[in-house]
Formats: structure tokens, sequence, C-alpha cells
């Protein structure tokens, strides 16, 4: 049975081939070409053990995240690294509704509290943000997340920011500010269409990525992930003209929605929350018979008028608002 606190459940049925899917945040062109050849270059690879100490995994990424290679672990996916720094501590997990779920998921399998996050907190707490926010897409400024980390460290706690979608507004990132008490977590997932080839990082500061090193499983990282994260330095004009591309479409794709009916929070990701101000479950359900999947808002504590949307190439996105209006102005 699908997880419904994901989206992408694309082999529910006949398989990926028959869906066209907005419940998935991900590169809608799939991955670029550089990383099918990365890919296949390391095929020939596969017959050996990855890399134990992931040298060349480590170098592209830190050289992305433009910090130290002291300074970042990589791991098998953004979930991989939110559940290993979850691990660290065991107090209380802060978190800002609505938000990503597998947070308090995760806390609650490593036997931590889970509280909703006011302001406060107490030595050994980590506070978790999610930045852009997952699923309203609103981003915080690198000023303010670096303020709130002041504030976090000053009553005895951390603070985890998942940049799992800060490719699309790379400015608010603070993955270059990691220091004590502050966490990154990230994923190539989304940015480059590979949520079947798990890759992943942490940011911290060079003692904590010694910690997770030590507790992270071996071989984390497979060989054709860590042939992709390798080449990252060579392609990152390339990841900045897909976030303006994203751009682009988001606002018209945001724009086409309001003239539906729906209130569209603003975003700076590659997604949009809507809210059609009336139960969607039957649309849902419809438009699933004519093979188009979105993603429903219940995992986030949203109610059924909700449906927060992939933004994806101008065609699909013109035929996902063309079935949506047929089904919301029907007889």
């Amino acid at each position: 049975m699908a997880d419904g606190r994901h989206g992408g459940n694309v082999w529910d049925g006949g398989g990926p081939e028959q869906w066209l899917d907005f419940s998935a945040n991900l590169r809608p062109e799939g991955p670029p070409e550089w990383v099918m050849q990365a890919m296949k270059d390391a095929l020939g690879d596969t017959r050996y053990y990855p890399d134990r100490s992931m040298t060349a995994a480590r170098r592209g990424l830190a050289a992305y995240a433009g910090v130290p290679e002291a300074c970042i672990l990589p791991t098998a996916g953004g979930a991989a690294a939110i559940d290993l720094t979850l691990q660290r501590r065991c107090g209380t997990v802060r978190v800002e509704p609505v938000t990503f779920g597998e947070y308090a998921e995760r806390a609650s399998l490593h036997g931590r509290e889970i509280a909703i996050w006011r302001g406060d907190c107490r030595a050994d707490d980590t506070v978790v943000l999610c930045n852009p926010n997952n699923p309203t897409g609103q981003c915080r400024s690198r000023t303010d997340v670096l303020a709130l980390h002041g504030q976090v460290v000053r009553q005895g706690g951390e603070l985890m920011v998942d940049e799992a979608f800060v490719d699309y507004c790379p400015e608010s990132s603070v993955r270059r500010d990691v220091q004590p008490g502050l966490t990154v977590v990230g994923s190539l997932t989304k940015t480059l269409g590979i949520p079947g080839v798990r890759l992943g990082y942490v940011c911290a500061a060079p003692d904590v990525i010694a910690e997770l090193s030590h507790r992270a499983l071996p071989w984390a990282v497979g060989t054709l992930a860590a042939a992709v994260a390798q080449r990252l330095p060579e392609h990152l004009a390339e990841i900045a003209r897909d976030a303006e591309a994203n751009r682009r479409r988001r606002e018209a794709f945001a724009a086409q929605l309001e003239r539906l009916g729906a209130e569209v929070q603003p975003s700076r990701s590659s997604f949009l929350l809507a809210d059609f101000r009336r139960d969607m479950a039957e649309a849902v359900g419809r438009l699933r018979a004519r093979g188009i999947l979105v993603r429903t808002c219940a995992s986030f504590g949203l109610p059924g008028c909700f449906l927060r949307l992939a933004v994806r190439t101008e065609s699909e996105n013109d035929r996902l608002i063309r079935e949506l209006e047929a089904i919301l102005h029907a007889r």
C-alpha cells in the first residue's frame, strides 16, 4: 500500500509510465544528461564495494555546498541525513507547523518527544526548520535563520535546517555558516530528478561530522550516487538555470490556479500549496482516473481543501489546469 506521507507513489497500478505526477517535487524533465552520463560511466564500478570513505562524493558535495570537506557527510538521500542528525541528542524535537512530517516520525522512532516550536527550548533539544518549507514553499532569509540559530543556542538547544529545496533560492542557504549548534541537511533528489539514486548530505561543524560518520552505516552512498556527487561542481551553472526556469513556471502556474479560484501560498520552491476552498477528495480521485497524481495534505495536518502541486513543464501544468477546470466546473 502507498505511503500517504509522501508523494511519488508511481508504482501503484501499472507502473511509473502511466502517471503524470504532480505529487513529487522533482525536476520535471528527469535527470540532466550529465547525470545520466556520470552514472553510465560508473556502471562498471558497481561490481565493487563503494568507497567506504566516500572521498570523491565528499569532495564533490563540499564544492557544491561551498564548505570544507571536513564539514560535510554524504548520505543516502535527505531522509537518511534527517534520521542521522536526529539521533545525536535525546531532548525534545521542536517543529514549526505546518511542515514535513518525517521529522516527527524519525524523532519518535529514536525515542524523542515531539513539541511545537513556540520560541523556547531546553538543553539537548533540537529545533527543526524546513527552509524553504514543505508544504508551503515559504522561505526565511539567511539573516533570519542565523538569528534563529543564535536564539536556540542561547537556550541550550541546536538548530537543524532542512534545505532540501534550497537550490531554488540559494541565497537563503546557511550551509556555509555551519558552526556549533547549527546543522544543515539536504538532498539532490529534487534538484536533479533522481529519487531512485539516493544522494543527500549533512553539513555541520567538523566534530559533529566526525560523530555522525562514526554512527553512519558503512557504504552509505552507492557507486552511482557517488559518481553524480563527484561531478556536481562542473554543473552549478546548469542547476542555477533550472532554478530560474522553475521560477518562471511557478509564477505562471500560480496565476493559473488563482484564476480557477484557488488561494495559492507564495512559494520559493518547486511546488505550490493551493487552497481550493472545497473538499478535493472527489477531484483527486477523478484526476487519478485520468492518470494524474496530486498530493493531498492530510499528512501535514491540513484539511481536504488543500493540495500541494509540483511545478512541472508548461505543457504539463496546462494539462492539469484543463483537467481541474473540467472537474471543478462540472455540473
